[in-house]
């Protein structure tokens, strides 16, 4: 059997080859390509672009978030990616939900009970600038939100930002 027909049968190993044939794309797209969990298609990046947070570390990394100033945070389903630029409020568990509210466009209530898992994932975008972010997955394998450290004018990502995230290695791996 040839790698191509492997790769037909089994959603895994065609994630593998979509990867492999566009090492940059969208983790999303190749996941429902392949038929397999965003998770899942993470998991195939080289270890040096994803290192896994143990989900009971969500409220430690959450504040710790908090404390970046103006972020990015996306929520990527297949009927919208939607973008918000605000600052984490600091939150505080109750009725089921880790409840976020401040003077930010951030706000709301998390199920952080559901988080399974929580990804850095640091990586090369299609347009070849590097992308680092902090993904938070629920038990079907699929992104929760995403919170990226942000961009300057010249679209670099902020050096201070950059900084607290390759702290995160260390300080949450």
């Amino acid at each position: 059997m040839t790698t191509a027909e492997i790769a037909a049968r089994d959603p895994i190993e065609q994630a593998r080859a979509l990867l492999a044939a566009k090492p940059d794309g969208l983790i999303e797209a190749i996941a429902r390509e392949a038929g397999v969990s965003t998770q899942a298609a993470l998991e195939l990046l080289p270890a040096e672009q994803r290192l896994f947070v143990a989900p009971e570390r969500f409220e430690a990394l959450w504040q710790e978030l908090a404390s970046w100033g103006t972020v990015l945070f996306l929520m990527h389903t297949p009927d919208i990616v939607l973008e918000v630029e605000g600052s984490l409020p600091v939150g505080s568990f109750g009725h089921g939900y880790y409840n976020i509210h401040g003077d930010s466009p951030i706000g709301g209530h998390i199920k952080a009970g559901n988080c399974r898992a929580i990804y850095l994932v640091d990586r090369a975008t299609a347009q070849g600038r590097r992308a680092c972010s902090v993904q938070f997955f629920n038990a079907a394998g699929e992104v929760m939100f995403k919170i990226f450290v942000r961009r300057d004018a010249s679209r670099a990502l902020l050096p201070d930002q950059l900084k607290r995230f390759e702290g995160l290695k260390t300080s949450f791996v």
